[in-house]
């Protein structure tokens, strides 16, 4: 009756209105409980269904009687549980924000063991200008 059906039309029931794009506004809440946590370090692991990162800081403990043997306290701080699709998004969120903090820090350097600075440095740099993340 007038309606004429041409290849690559789709019949939909729904109306207009759903099919627009809708803007989406994600508000970011901070609970009462919220509690941020340093870390030196990570360890995890992964099954198919969740990848664990722990995050902890280590403790100097007292050397032993013998004197041969320092012992470290590893403390687990908390653990985070991620899907594998939001491992992916984070792997990718951190790439993003090394990149930008070596492009404005200069690369990040692992300290490596058993060398000792013998120099300091001659020109203090302020930091003040530092006023959060980036």
């Amino acid at each position: 009756m007038g309606t004429e059906k041409h290849e690559g039309d789709v019949m939909t029931d729904k109306p207009e209105e759903i099919k627009k794009k809708k803007n989406v506004r994600i508000e970011l809440h901070k609970p009462d409980d919220f509690k941020q946590v340093y870390s030196i370090g990570a360890i995890g692991g992964h099954s198919p269904y969740d990848f664990r990162i722990g995050f902890y800081n280590d403790l100097p403990m007292a050397v032993s009687k013998k004197g041969d043997e320092q012992v470290i306290q590893r403390r687990l701080e908390t653990e985070v549980i991620l899907s594998p699709l939001a491992t992916v998004e984070l792997v990718r969120w951190l790439s993003q924000h090394i990149q930008n903090y070596e492009a404005t820090f200069g690369p990040i350097a692992k300290p490596q063991m058993g060398v000792k600075k013998t120099k300091k440095p001659d020109v203090v740099q302020d930091s003040t200008e530092l006023q959060g993340y980036m």
